[in-house]
Formats: structure tokens, C-alpha cells, sequence
């Protein structure tokens, strides 16, 4: 009898309280004991189901790239932009050299009243490292290439844009040709976009005729555009040895 006394004064207390407060309060030692024994495993696991979803991705093929002016030989140069002002090429601004870079060539081959021919040479280089949260360097120039080659298709007064596969130029290639008219004259544009590894190279080739002569075609603008293409890619792959 007096064992159950303190029992049934616990009973009591319990049914003077709301029922909130004793599901809290007046569950049994028991009880408690249990759910602190289910609580522990998952407050232990939560570290390593961190770790498991933690993505890895290849590394980058290409960590380096070439000086933009010298990915195109001296004697492409000479002949494909005649009485070119600056053989070793006008560099772009970059920060990171070893993601970026680009250089120009120009130069005008003036004749007199037999006319005259002028032509531009650029590229531009980009590499892509690998990053866990957005893709391997290979993933991230493969997707960056299609928006190259929408970029320069989507070039401000561009007219005839014309857009084909370039065989035989890195791992992928786009071809585009078009119009465009400044200074007074019609000039003709053969653009490169390629993709090799994890680089991405964009080679543009334009030319136009003064004082009556002959505006290159499109066609012979592009076959050269292709072999300053091929030695872009040859200069990254070198560089990376």
C-alpha cells in the first residue's frame, strides 16, 4: 500500500495537466531512453551522406595555352594578310593568360589606281578548367562552343550567313561565312569556331577590295581561315607538352 502511494499521486498530477504536456512531460523513463537510442545513428551519419554526394569530375586535358600571337605561324601571316603593320601581331588585354587570350593582324596591300586589298586576321582563345560544380573542362567547351558559334552568327549587320562543318579541325568545328558592310565598302567574313579538348579557338578572316578591286570570295577567305585554324590547334596541343 505505500508502495503505490507515490504512483498514484504521480497519476493525479499527470491528469491535472493539458494533454500537450504530458505527451512532454509525463512519458516514462523508458521511453525517453528509446528515443535518444533511434536519435544518435542519424545525427552520426549526417557527415558522411555529405561526403557521398560530394560530384568528381576528370581533370583538364589542356592547363596551359599558347601566346595567342605565336598560335599562327609567320609565314601563314605574311600570306594571308599582305603588308601586314605588325607581323608579331596586337595582343588583347587578359588577366588570366592561362585561361584567355587573343591577338589581330591587319594590313593593306595598296596598288594604287590598280586598287587595293585589305585584310584582317583574328583569334581568340578560352580554356575551360574542370569545376566539381559545373562539369569537367571538356563538358563546360563543349557547351560554350555552340554559343560561340551563335555569337558570331548573330554578328550586327551580318547578311548571306552561311554556317557548315569544318572536317578535320580539333575535335569539332563550324564554318561561317557572311557579309557585312563598313567603310564604305563590301567585306567578306570566313569565321572558325573550334573546340579541341577543353579549349575553344575562334579564328576570323575578313577582307574587302578598295578603288575598284576584286572583293575576295567567300570561299578562299574560308580555306585560309581553316589553316590558321589547324595550326591554332597544333600550338595548344605543343604547349601542353
Amino acid at each position: 500500500m505505500h508502495r503505490s502511494a507515490p504512483r498514484l499521486t504521480r497519476i493525479l498530477a499527470c491528469a491535472a495537466v493539458p494533454v500537450m504536456l504530458v505527451v512532454a512531460g509525463c512519458s516514462s523513463d523508458a521511453d525517453s531512453k528509446g528515443d535518444a537510442t533511434t536519435q544518435a545513428p542519424s545525427a552520426a551519419a549526417s557527415p558522411n551522406a555529405a561526403q557521398e554526394v560530394t560530384p568528381s569530375v576528370a581533370p583538364a586535358k589542356y592547363t596551359k595555352l599558347p601566346d595567342a600571337c605565336k598560335a599562327i605561324t609567320g609565314k601563314t601571316i605574311e600570306d594571308l594578310v599582305p603588308e601586314v603593320k605588325t607581323k608579331s601581331g596586337t595582343p588583347g588585354k587578359s588577366s588570366d593568360t592561362a585561361s584567355r587570350g587573343s591577338c589581330s593582324w591587319n594590313g593593306l596591300d595598296d596598288k594604287g589606281v590598280k586598287g587595293s586589298q585589305y585584310r584582317w586576321l583574328d583569334i581568340a582563345l578560352l580554356r575551360y578548367e574542370s569545376d566539381p560544380s559545373l562539369g569537367s573542362g571538356e563538358q563546360r567547351a563543349q557547351e560554350n562552343y555552340t554559343k560561340e558559334v551563335g555569337k558570331v552568327k548573330a554578328t550586327q549587320g551580318a547578311t548571306a550567313v552561311k554556317t557548315s562543318g569544318a572536317a578535320g579541325v580539333g575535335n569539332e568545328a563550324t564554318a561561317i561565312s557572311y557579309g557585312l558592310k563598313k567603310t564604305g565598302a563590301d567585306f567578306k567574313y570566313a569565321a572558325i569556331v573550334t573546340r579541341t579538348e577543353n579549349v575553344l579557338i575562334t579564328v576570323s578572316y575578313n577582307g574587302a577590295g578598295y578603288a575598284g578591286a576584286k572583293t575576295p570570295t567567300p570561299s578562299d577567305l574560308m580555306e585560309d581561315a581553316v589553316k590558321a585554324s589547324k595550326e591554332a590547334v597544333a600550338a595548344v596541343a605543343a604547349a601542353n607538352k
